[in-house]
């Protein structure tokens, strides 16, 4: 991101609106950058910082597209998808990430993600993908698959070392933390996050460009049917590319365009950040009124009494 002057201005505010009457508030802050790193608007602070966590599933992805593996275990886009997502552990999902194990020839009890509670595989568990990721890159390269989410291991200073050349930054800079899957996650700010989303849509990266259109054409693998990935990008048609992070995290990119925008709830919430990304793709023009309306229907509109509403706008830099 490029560094100069602090950039900051207010915050977003959501409310929980009872039968109109404001219930709970909750605050938000939000940058958009292009894909050399300029902050275009702020809501908040572009430097305020927090851990990526799975908004960076795509971009540990790349261990996967940059080293042969793809083409060495003849993986596909689907494959692809289901590295970089979320999912809700269907059965077409974990049918994916076996897909991707079975044809690297690695048992599934080398996952070393959490089982999910009431199920009977850590093949369920929503980051199995980007698990079964990095284990066919440790397969293909040859390097340990019982460590492989050390931070010593090949595969993870393999994954730093991409991001941070995305991000013009030493890798020894980053601060790295474990994502409750066991994986890594570094702390970024949230101009950071931008910038990786502004050059994960722009197009010039052509490993990231097949992430993209991995993402944009199986949607339903990213996240699932109802959920927030899933249908904005189902009712964008490919305009946009969406990875929810936890702990009020939400990063979408442009296609084509080289913008990035990144959300962070201050405490946490969910439902907050859907709202917010409506609110602000709607006033940046990235979605049409219908798109919107449709969106609002399922993430802003709560129940017969209840409805989120966002104050605020960003500021343009």
């Amino acid at each position: 991101m490029t560094r100069g002057k602090r950039t900051q201005a207010s915050e977003l505010e959501v409310r929980l609106l009872r039968e109109g009457i404001a219930e709970s508030t909750h605050r938000a802050q939000a940058v958009v950058c292009d894909n050399r790193g300029r902050v275009l608007s702020v809501a908040g602070s572009s430097e305020t910082a927090s851990f990526a966590r799975s908004a960076l599933k795509p971009f540990q992805a790349l261990a996967v597209t940059t080293t042969g593996t793809l083409e060495r275990y003849h993986l596909t886009d689907r494959d692809l998808a289901i590295i970089c997502s979320s999912h809700q552990g269907t059965i077409q999902q974990v049918r994916q990430v076996f897909n991707i194990l079975w044809r690297c020839d690695v048992d599934p009890s080398a996952l070393q993600c959490p089982t999910p509670e009431g199920k009977r595989s850590p093949l369920e568990y929503n980051c199995s993908g980007k698990h079964a990721g990095m284990l066919a890159v440790c397969q293909q390269r040859h390097w340990p698959l019982n460590t492989y989410l050390h931070r010593s291991n090949p595969v993870q200073k393999l994954i730093l070392s991409k991001v941070a050349e995305l991000l013009r930054m030493p890798a020894e800079e980053f601060i790295m933390v474990h994502d409750d899957c066991g994986a890594p996650t570094y702390l970024m700010q949230l101009g950071q996050m931008a910038s990786l989303y502004a050059q994960l849509a722009s197009g010039v990266n052509l490993d990231l460009e097949r992430m993209v259109r991995a993402m944009i054409n199986h949607p339903t693998l990213v996240a699932g049917t109802g959920m927030f990935d899933t249908e904005l990008m189902r009712l964008t048609q490919g305009e946009l590319v969406s990875k929810a992070g936890a702990e009020g995290i939400q990063c979408l990119g442009r296609v084509g365009e080289g913008m990035g925008l990144a959300i962070k709830v201050m405490d946490g919430a969910k439902r907050a950040k859907y709202a917010v990304a409506i609110h602000l793709l709607q006033q940046m023009g990235w979605i049409s009124p219908t798109v919107a309306q449709n969106l609002a229907e399922s993430f802003m509109n709560l129940g017969k009494f209840k409805r989120l509403e966002v104050l605020g706008e960003l500021s343009m830099i």
